[in-house]
């Protein structure tokens, strides 16, 4: 069962725009335009909270007015703030759909069930979703969050199987 009190990073502010405070928002949602749908947004982890008033696509980002900021000095204060919700304000994910915020800290074990570490993160540098995975001694790495390379997540037990790369010939054949 996913933890609803943590909080779900649904944006981020990424600049000002003009001079009459609005702002430049990457949207993480689903259907990048929702964000604006779900209400008022924490800024960072809290208590500010800010209000999406007009929102409106510009080149890979939206370009919105948020309620109380009105001049590009306000607008520039909030750069680089996350933009989130507490998890119970979202619904729960279809099957084999899950939250980022959900698998961090879920233990790792391989196919064989030995264990790799825990999750730190889920990444994306521009190629597909990666868990970034952090042993208890060590560097930590990255495993293709896709459904070959990760056959099993138990949100309700805390546990993803990986499918590791020397796993994919076990014939030992190049």
């Amino acid at each position: 069962m996913a933890d609803k009190t943590k909080l779900v990073v649904m944006g981020i502010i990424t600049n000002a725009h003009g001079i009459r405070g609005e702002v430049k928002i990457k949207s993480f949602t689903e259907n990048p335009q929702d964000i604006a749908a779900y209400g008022p947004l924490l800024v960072n982890d809290g208590p500010r909270e800010v209000e999406i008033l007009r929102l409106r696509p510009a080149k890979g980002t939206f370009v919105a007015k948020l309620k109380g900021i009105d001049d590009r000095n306000a607008a520039e204060a909030l750069k680089g703030c996350k933009l989130k919700i507490p998890r119970q304000r979202l619904p729960e994910p279809d099957d084999d759909e899950f939250y980022y915020e959900d698998l961090l800290g879920l233990r790792v074990e391989d196919e064989h069930g030995q264990p790799l570490g825990r999750i730190k993160a889920v990444q994306n540098f521009g190629a597909g979703d990666l868990l970034e995975i952090q042993p208890k001694k060590g560097a930590s790495f990255y495993v293709p969050f896709t459904r070959r390379d990760v056959p099993h997540v138990d949100l309700a037990g805390g546990l993803v199987v990986v499918r590791l790369p020397q796993d994919d010939d076990e014939s030992g054949a190049a």
